[in-house]
C-alpha cells in the first residue's frame, strides 16, 4: 500500500465531456435486467487479491449484477482514468486515493450517491462518520470508503527496553521525554548515532504527519474552505516540534516520508509516524516493533487518516449505478467487511466491528482500536495537492531555524489562493 502514497494524480488540467451523464441529479433506480459492471481499483498486492475473491464471491451471490475487476497502479489510475471516460472506455467503478476524489467530482467525472446514503436500508449507518467525510463534496456524496486508516506510531521495542522505557507515552511532553531518552549522542557531536524519532519535515507520510500535529494541540489546516493555518496554535506546536528538532537532537532536518522510513528500518531511529505497511517494513528489518496512538497534544489525541474512496463513474446508467450500490451493500456486510479489514490490513470501516473482530491481524487490531480519533485529510479540498505544498514550505523551513509564526503567515496565502482556484 505504500504505492498510494507515492501516487499523485496529475488531473488538474484535464477536462471532461459532460454531454449524456446520467448522475447529476437523484437516485439510482433498480433494474430487473442483469447489469455488467466494470470495476477498476490500485490494490495490487495481497489486498487486490482479497478485494477481487470478495467482488466474485459478490457476483455468485445473486444474478442481477457481474463485476470485472482491472487491477492497476494508483498513478495508471491518475493518469488514465479522465481520457478513459472522455471516450465512454472507463469503468463504472474506480477505486482511488482519497484525496483525489475532490478533483474528479468537481470535473464531473463521479454521480453522487446522497441516495446511497440517505436510504432506509443502506448499511451506510453503520460506516465510521470521518470515513465517509472523506467522499463528501460541496455537500454531496460522490463516492463511499474503501479504506480509511489513521497514522500512528511505530516503535522499536528493543531499544525502548535498553533505554529502561516500559509504556508507550499517552502525551506530548512524556513522547518528548522519551525521545530525547533514545536520542544517543556519545560524542557529543551534535550528530546522534541514535535518534529519538525519524520526524519529516516535508512530503511526510500521506502529508498528514503535521495536519496529525495541528489537530492535537487544537489547530487545522482548511476550515469551512477557509485557511486556518496561520492560527495561534499552528505556531505553537510548528515551535514546540521545531525545538525539538533544532535543540534536543531527536531528529535529524531535511527528513522526507521515505528517509524517514529508511531511518527507521535501519535501527537508527526508535520511533516514526507512518502506515500499517510499516508493520511488514519493521519485520523485514528483523525489527521488534510495537503499534500505539500518536501521544495527544495539549488539546486532543488525533490523527490523520489515508484513505481510499470507491466512486461510480458518470459512464454508468441509471441501471449500472443501482448494481454498483448493490455490491457497496455487500461489501459493508459484516462478515465481508471484516474479511476485507484482515486482507487489506487496515481497520474495519464498519464501527460496530470490534478490535476483538480482527485480533487475528494484531497491527490491524492496533489500529482498530484507535480508529475512531482519525481525521481525513482535508476532505472536499480539490486543489490539496498546492494546499499541503505550502504546509510543506513552513514545515520544512521551520525546522531549518525560520520563524514559524511569519512562515505560517505566508504559508495562509498560499493556501488561500490554492482554495480560491
Amino acid at each position: 500500500m505504500k504505492k498510494l502514497i507515492a501516487a499523485i494524480a496529475v488531473v488538474a488540467g484535464a477536462t471532461f465531456a459532460l454531454a449524456g451523464c446520467s448522475g447529476a441529479g437523484g437516485g439510482a433506480a433498480p433494474s430487473a435486467a442483469h447489469v455488467d459492471l466494470t470495476f477498476w481499483h490500485g490494490y495490487t498486492e495481497a489486498d487486490g487479491k482479497v478485494l477481487d475473491q470478495i467482488v466474485d464471491d459478490f457476483n455468485k451471490s445473486q444474478s442481477q449484477v457481474t463485476i470485472t475487476t482491472t487491477t492497476k497502479t494508483w498513478a495508471v489510475i491518475g493518469d488514465t482514468l479522465l481520457p478513459a471516460l472522455s471516450a465512454k472506455q472507463g469503468p463504472d467503478i474506480v477505486a482511488l486515493p482519497a484525496e483525489n476524489l475532490p478533483v474528479y467530482a468537481t470535473k464531473g467525472a463521479f454521480v453522487k450517491l446522497d441516495d446511497f446514503y440517505a436510504a432506509e436500508t443502506t448499511k451506510a449507518a453503520n460506516l465510521n462518520p470521518r470515513a465517509v467525510d472523506m467522499v463528501k463534496v460541496n455537500g454531496s456524496y460522490y463516492g463511499v470508503p474503501t479504506g480509511f486508516v489513521p497514522l500512528s506510531v511505530i516503535y522499536n521495542k528493543t531499544l525502548f527496553a535498553k533505554a529502561g522505557i516500559t509504556s508507550f507515552p499517552t502525551t506530548w511532553d512524556e513522547w518528548l521525554a522519551a525521545a530525547k531518552k533514545l536520542t544517543l549522542d556519545p560524542t557529543g557531536s551534535g550528530t546522534p548515532e541514535q535518534y529519538g524519532l525519524a520526524l519529516p519535515d516535508h512530503a511526510t507520510v500521506g502529508n498528514g504527519v503535521w495536519a496529525s500535529l495541528f489537530y492535537g494541540n487544537g489547530g487545522d489546516i482548511v476550515t469551512d474552505n477557509k485557511s486556518v493555518v496561520d492560527s495561534a496554535a499552528n505556531a505553537e506546536t510548528l515551535k514546540f516540534w521545531s525545538d525539538a528538532v533544532i535543540k534536543d537532537h531527536i531528529s535529524p532536518t531535511g527528513l522526507d516520508g521515505v528517509a524517514s522510513d529508511k531511518l527507521f528500518s535501519s535501527g537508527k531511529a526508535a520511533m516514526e509516524v507512518g502506515g500499517p505497511w510499516m508493520a511488514f517494513v519493521a519485520t523485514d528489518a528483523k525489527i521488534d516493533y510495537g503499534v500505539a496512538a500518536i501521544p495527544a497534544g495539549p488539546k486532543a489525541q488525533a490523527a490523520s487518516a489515508i484513505g481510499i474512496s470507491a466512486a461510480v463513474t458518470t459512464q454508468a446508467d441509471a441501471a449500472k449505478q443501482a448494481g454498483a450500490e448493490k455490491f457497496f451493500d455487500y461489501l459493508y456486510s459484516k462478515d465481508v467487511a471484516t474479511k476485507w479489514s484482515l486482507g487489506s490490513g487496515w481497520p474495519p470501516l464498519r464501527t460496530d466491528i470490534p478490535a476483538a473482530d480482527v485480533a487475528s491481524n494484531p497491527v490491524v487490531s492496533a489500529l482498530t482500536a484507535i480508529a475512531g480519533t482519525a481525521r481525513p485529510l482535508l476532505p472536499g479540498v480539490a486543489n490539496s495537492v498546492d494546499v499541503l505544498a505550502a504546509v510543506d514550505e513552513a514545515t520544512q523551513k521551520s525546522l531549518a531555524g525560520g520563524d514559524p509564526v511569519a512562515l505560517l503567515s505566508t504559508s495562509s496565502g498560499k493556501v488561500k489562493s490554492a482554495l480560491a482556484k
